[in-house]
């Protein structure tokens, strides 16, 4: 059976992960799912992923962050733009997520970047979803 929506699929395994304090979550791979990974580690939301090769398309395993034993680094992740309406913004109109306090992750033209990169870079493109 085929998913509408992978992404979304990813974010809400993280989430419930997250809220069952797991350590590790795996999740079906693909380029764009490595690309969002890379940007939440950068940014600090998880501690790690790496990539494990199977016969089909590949595991991605996701190693979750938590501040202390009860509370996860990330509070909240929203898929923004989804498969039926699609959200797309200007370089100059990127919105700040939580003033500032969140990262909105923006697929453009020079790839899968946050907020603060495509505002800096004047580049503007999909909104793929907020964490914070």
């Amino acid at each position: 059976m085929s998913m509408t929506d992978p992404i979304a699929d990813m974010l809400t395994r993280l989430r419930n992960a997250n809220m069952a304090k797991l350590q590790k979550v795996d999740i079906p791979s693909s380029n764009l799912k490595v690309n969002i990974a890379t940007v939440l580690r950068s940014e600090g939301f998880i501690k790690n992923y790496k990539v494990i090769a199977d016969e089909k398309q590949g595991i991605l395993r996701i190693y979750l962050k938590y501040i202390d034993e009860k509370d996860g680094v990330i509070t909240e992740i929203k898929r923004i733009s989804k498969p039926g309406s699609r959200v797309y913004v200007r370089g100059d109109s990127i919105p700040k997520v939580k003033n500032g306090m969140g990262v909105a992750i923006l697929s453009t033209s020079k790839g899968v970047v946050t907020d603060k990169a495509a505002r800096e870079a004047g580049i503007g493109g999909e909104i793929l979803c907020t964490v914070w």
